[in-house]
C-alpha cells in the first residue's frame, strides 16, 4: 500500500471513531501527533497521552475501523470519488464553524463549495404546483440576476428537493444533493436520472457516510445538518409543521444562516410550517428571487445596473483599491487593508458603497474583485 493509499485509510478510519467531531478530532491529533500514531499506539498509550479512557481507545475497535476503512479506500478509488478531509484546503469552510459537521466528505462532480454562493432549497415531498412553480422562479432568478457563481443545494428527495435540481440543470446553475447514504446507490432510484444529470451539468452529489452505510430512515434527518452547513442560506419552500425541512430550518438558524420561507394560505397543509416560521421570525418571507437577493446583499448582474453605474463618481481611496484589484483580479479585504494602508472599519464600508457604484463584486471569504 502506497502512502497515498496508507493516509486515505488511516483518514476514513479515523473519521469514524464514534461520537468523533472536528474539536475533538484536532484535540487528538495535537496530542498524538497523526492518524497513524493514533491506530498503532496501544490502549494504555491512547489513555496516558489524553488523560482518559474511552471505548474509542480500543484495539479491536481500532482495528475493525481499519478495516472497514480499507475497504472503503477501495470503493472511492475504482469509483474515482472524491474524499474530501476536514484539514484538507477544498474542504467547505462554511462547515467549520458547525459543531457537528462531519471529519469526512465523499463526493463526485465538479462544483467547488468554496468558489460559489449557496442557496438551500427545501420543502416537503407532497410539493404542490405552487410550490414547484416557486422553485422554478426563485432559480430562474437567481441565474439570471445574481452577479456571482451560485449553486442550489437540496437532498434529491421527492418534492420541492428534486423540483429544485431541476430548475437548476434547466437555468444552467451547479446544484448539489446532500446524500443521506453512500455514493453506492442513490435513493429514490426514481431520481437517478437527475442525479447524473446533475453531475454532468457541474453539479455535486454529496454525502459523508460509507458505501457500506444501510439507507436508514434517521439518515436522512442527520444529512439535513450539512444541507443548512453549506449553504449561505435556507428557503423553505413547503412544509407542514412538522418535518424534514422544519428540522433543517431550525438547524440552519442554530448555525446562524439566513432562513426565508414561501407564505401560503393559512387552510394549506403545506404552508403550515413557512407560515410558522415566518410567525414566530425564525424565517424571513420571501415571494421572489429579488427578495432574497436583496436580503442578502449579493451582487447583480452588471447589466441591470448599467445605467446608473455608467459614469460613477469615485473617490481617490476608491480609484486605488480599483487600480489594485485590477492589478491582481481579486483581493480579500484583510489584505487590501494592509497593501492599501485602509483601516478595515473605513475599508469595509467603502466596499459596499462601491459594491452599489457597481464597481467590485464581493465573493465568499472576503475577497472582492472588479466588476
Amino acid at each position: 500500500m502506497d502512502m497515498g493509499r496508507r493516509q486515505l485509510s488511516l483518514r476514513i478510519a479515523f473519521s469514524q471513531l464514534r461520537g468523533i467531531n472536528q474539536m475533538l478530532a484536532r484535540e487528538i491529533l495535537a496530542r498524538i501527533g497523526s492518524e497513524e500514531a493514533f491506530f498503532e499506539a496501544t490502549d494504555r498509550q491512547l489513555a496516558a497521552v489524553m488523560g482518559f479512557s474511552n471505548r474509542i481507545f480500543d484495539r479491536q475497535y481500532r482495528d475493525g475501523l481499519l478495516k472497514a476503512a480499507e475497504v472503503e479506500a477501495d470503493f472511492t478509488e475504482a469509483g474515482h470519488v472524491d474524499a474530501t478531509y476536514f484539514t484538507d484546503a477544498d474542504y467547505p469552510s462554511r462547515l467549520h464553524d458547525c459543531t457537528d459537521a462531519p471529519l469526512m466528505l465523499y463526493s463526485t462532480g465538479s462544483c467547488r463549495l468554496n468558489d460559489v454562493l449557496t442557496v438551500g432549497v427545501v420543502g416537503t415531498r407532497h410539493a404542490t404546483p405552487y410550490g414547484v412553480d416557486f422553485c422554478r422562479k426563485l432559480v430562474e432568478g437567481l441565474a439570471s440576476r445574481v452577479g456571482a457563481p451560485v449553486a442550489v443545494v437540496s437532498g434529491l428527495a421527492y418534492g420541492i428537493d428534486v423540483a429544485a435540481h431541476r430548475a437548476s440543470i434547466e437555468c444552467g446553475l451547479p446544484t448539489v444533493a446532500v446524500l443521506a447514504h453512500g455514493l453506492n446507490t442513490i435513493y429514490p432510484a426514481a431520481h437517478r436520472n437527475t442525479a447524473v444529470e446533475m453531475v454532468r451539468s457541474g453539479g455535486l452529489l454529496l454525502t459523508d457516510y460509507m458505501s457500506s452505510a444501510a439507507v436508514h430512515k434517521g439518515n436522512f434527518l442527520a444529512r439535513n445538518r450539512i444541507v443548512a452547513g453549506i449553504s449561505d442560506c435556507l428557503v423553505v419552500v413547503e412544509s407542514a409543521e412538522k418535518g424534514g425541512a422544519m428540522v433543517t430550518a431550525r438547524i440552519a438558524s442554530d448555525y446562524d444562516r439566513d432562513v426565508f420561507a414561501l407564505p401560503g394560505r393559512t387552510s394549506d397543509i403545506y404552508s403550515a410550517g413557512c407560515n410558522s416560521l415566518i410567525r414566530r421570525n425564525v424565517a424571513s418571507l420571501v415571494g421572489s428571487a429579488d427578495d432574497l437577493i436583496d436580503a442578502m446583499r449579493w451582487p447583480r448582474r452588471q447589466q441591470e445596473t448599467a445605467q446608473s453605474t455608467l459614469f460613477p463618481e469615485i473617490s481617490g481611496e476608491e480609484q486605488s483599491v480599483m487600480d489594485y484589484l485590477r492589478e491582481r483580479g481579486e483581493a480579500q479585504i484583510n489584505r487590501l487593508s494592509v497593501d492599501l494602508d485602509i483601516p478595515v472599519g473605513r475599508l469595509t464600508g467603502m466596499l459596499i458603497e462601491m459594491e452599489f457604484k457597481g464597481l467590485v463584486l464581493p465573493y465568499p471569504g472576503a475577497k472582492y474583485r472588479p466588476a
